[in-house]
Order: structure tokens, then C-alpha cells, then sequence
């Protein structure tokens, strides 16, 4: 059995509870109510992830398809200066895993959330215009990188759970994002993606950056 979210628990009571007044209404109706629970059931679900555990590897914070690997400057509320950095942006549809994790062993130097609009997650827009809450991360190696979780078109709803000034460890739990979404990781400066477009991430365990490597970027095709 997988774990699930405690983030999930009010949604899924609120799901069987409806399915049990449709059983009470309406009884040929009830499997809507049991299709709608299981589905619930399955998007809050949390499995255990095996991280790499080597200094200087940054992982997937989520599960998903790579949607963009490209340069962008890092949220203004992060105070990260105004050159753009290496971003990879991973999209979440309402079938993955929505728990969301740290990239990097580091402290979490600043933790800011920007209310806003909610377009789809998969346009490029929503990286400035969308509901988010930004991540400041200071790396064990002195350098800093941003993991932003940003809300989509379905996804009213951001939890974060780590706090400003937490030491936190690569792969750990942060947070959800409720019903499709995107998180994207804004690299230090000088730190090469090691991921392409199209590319499926499993949050905690993909790696997508090294910091001791020289490695240039991986170019990918589908075949």
C-alpha cells in the first residue's frame, strides 16, 4: 500500500462522503463516487523514493514530463539578481505524484509566496504571471539555486512544508501542489542541466544538474 499525503486526507473524506449520499440518492450512481474516491485516493499518494546520496547532485523536485530546459532570470522576490540562469521546468498532469521535493542538500534561504493568476501550467507565462511560491536555496557547496512551485490551471492550492532557515537534505518532501501543476528549478550560475525536453523526471530520484561536473549539455531524441 502506498502512503498517502496528510494533505489528502480532507479531499478524500469529502469524496466518500459524497459517494455515500449518491448511494443514499441515487444507488445505480454510486460507482461515480467510488471512480472519483479511487482517483483521489491516487493523487495524493506518496511513495518513498531512493535519492542519490552524492554531494552535489540536484534531483527532479517533481514528478512529470520535462517541458522546458532553457535560461530565464530567477522570481524577483528571491533577490537572485537579474542574470538569467540554466531552468528546468517540469510539468505535472492530475496523474502523477504531486508531492514535490528538495532539489539540493542545503538551508532554505528564502521561502516567498507571490499569489496570482492560473493559467494552464504548461505555458510559458504561467512561470511569471501564476500563483507560486518560491524557494532560495544555499547548496552545502556555497552556491544558491530557486525551486519554484507554480499553480496551474486546475490547481488552486500551494503547500509548502519547509521553512525559512531549515537545513534540508536532497530529495526531502516540501510540499504539494493540489490537482496539476509545475515546479521549475532555476540552476546556479555555470551549472549545466544534464536532462532534455521530453524527458519523464521521478522527483527525488532524476537527476538533472551536477555541480562538480564539467559535462556540457545532453542533447536527447526520441526514438
Amino acid at each position: 500500500m502506498v502512503p498517502i499525503n496528510r494533505a489528502g486526507w480532507p479531499f478524500i473524506g469529502l469524496f466518500a462522503g459524497a459517494t455515500l449520499l449518491i448511494a443514499w440518492v441515487a444507488e445505480p450512481a454510486i460507482w461515480i463516487g467510488v471512480v472519483l474516491t479511487a482517483w483521489c485516493i491516487y493523487f495524493f499518494r506518496d511513495p518513498d523514493r531512493v535519492t542519490p546520496t552524492r554531494e552535489g547532485l540536484i534531483v527532479a523536485s517533481a514528478d512529470g514530463v520535462i517541458q522546458t530546459v532553457d535560461t530565464a532570470v530567477p522570481p524577483t522576490e528571491l533577490d537572485m539578481g537579474p542574470e538569467p540562469r540554466s531552468r528546468v521546468c517540469v510539468f505535472m498532469n492530475v496523474f502523477n505524484v504531486h508531492v514535490n521535493r528538495i532539489p539540493c542538500s542545503g538551508v532554505i534561504a528564502t521561502v516567498a509566496y507571490r499569489p496570482g493568476r492560473f493559467f494552464n501550467a504548461s505555458l510559458d507565462k504561467a512561470s511569471e504571471h501564476n500563483e507560486r511560491n518560491s524557494l532560495r536555496v544555499i547548496t552545502t557547496d556555497g552556491l544558491d539555486l530557486a525551486c519554484v512551485q507554480i499553480a496551474g490551471l486546475v490547481a488552486r492550492r500551494i503547500v509548502c512544508d519547509v521553512t525559512q532557515d531549515e537545513n534540508v537534505l536532497t530529495g526531502q518532501r516540501m510540499g504539494i501542489i493540489r490537482f496539476g501543476s509545475r515546479v521549475d528549478i532555476y540552476l546556479p550560475p555555470g551549472v549545466t542541466p544534464l536532462v532534455g525536453v521530453g524527458q519523464h523526471s521521478v522527483a527525488g530520484e532524476t537527476v538533472i544538474a551536477d555541480l562538480r561536473s564539467q559535462e556540457s549539455a545532453r542533447d536527447g531524441e526520441i526514438r
